[in-house]
């Protein structure tokens, strides 16, 4: 097809129909993650009692997705960090200190770089909880303290192939956890206005807290 011929209908309603087949494929695979959630109870035990920070690794699509779980969780009352998997061989191991508790994440259970990564952790006497898709049965998952199950049917794309359904429950699950470690940890408003005090939300925030305070001072 030239780069200037017009999309046709047909290629228009093919690519619809896919995306909507995506859409309910990942909101399947979430509607059940309520009824997982009670396997999670040890990987929160883990990190609650956590003495140092969260440590949150991965590769390629679970990295992206880990980076955003540990900003979610440094936000939320839990210090956390992301490393990806592939610099901590190079050095960046050396941010994990005694007390700290690694995250590691891969679909496969299997990813080299995040195993070796935890088998340093292990080595270092740290705990390390793994959220894998793997049902349990993987080279992290036998490192693991804890194991949080992120395992899905089947990618949402055609082939089945891409990181998408997998991703989305990831991040889901990676939300679920935050919160609950905030609800824990007693995190309220004001603490996390004094992590989010700017932009639009920080600016909701300082209204809500002077209107509090001034009723109070009522």
């Amino acid at each position: 097809m030239p780069a200037d011929a017009p999309t046709s209908p047909e290629r228009i309603g093919a690519a619809m129909r896919a995306g909507r087949a995506a859409l309910e494929l990942t909101v399947d695979c979430v509607r059940g993650l309520p009824d997982r959630f009670a396997a999670v109870e040890p990987a929160l035990t883990v990190l609650l009692d956590a003495r140092g920070r969260v440590i949150v690794t991965g590769i390629g699509k679970s990295g992206l997705v880990g980076a955003k779980l540990a900003a979610t969780l440094a936000s939320t009352g839990t210090p956390a960090f992301f490393v990806h998997a592939t610099e901590a061989l190079h050095g960046d191991a050396g941010m994990v200190v005694d007390g700290d508790v690694l995250l590691a994440i891969s679909n496969s259970g299997n990813t080299d770089e995040v195993v070796r990564f935890a088998e340093l952790a292990v080595e270092r006497g740290n705990s390390v909880v793994a959220m894998t898709g793997c049902g349990g049965e993987s080279a992290l998952c036998r490192l693991a303290d804890a194991v949080i199950d992120i395992g899905v049917d089947c990618e949402s794309d055609p082939n089945g192939l891409v990181p998408s359904a997998s991703t989305a429950v990831t991040a889901v699950v990676g939300d679920a956890i935050a919160i609950a470690l905030m609800k824990s940890r007693g995190f309220g408003p004001a603490d996390f206005h004094r992590h989010h005090p700017a932009g639009s939300l920080g600016a909701r925030l300082d209204a809500s807290l002077t209107g509090a305070g001034e009723g109070n001072a009522r």
